[in-house]
């Protein structure tokens, strides 16, 4: 299974959804809290020219948000 990598905060109600989502299809991920660490805030920024999250990494693919869609068809999960 490819490497999954959430830029995320606390407070963000999508990515909850989205890492809860990952849990639920035992997708193992790496979860980066941007709110705290400066260096994966400038990362994010660097690979997704955007300051919204989530932020998620599949396969090189940026997804920017919880598009469940995409990750689905990225990740071959079944419905």
């Amino acid at each position: 299974m490819s490497k999954v990598i959430v830029y995320s905060t606390p407070t963000c109600h999508f990515c909850h959804m989205a890492k809860d989502f990952f849990k639920e299809k035992g997708v193992e991920f790496e979860d980066f809290n941007v709110a705290e660490d400066l260096v994966k805030r400038k990362e994010m920024l660097d690979r997704s020219g955007q300051m919204g999250v989530p932020v998620i990494l599949i396969k090189d693919q940026v997804i920017v948000g919880f598009n469940k869609p995409q990750i689905i068809e990225l990740l071959g999960i079944k419905e």
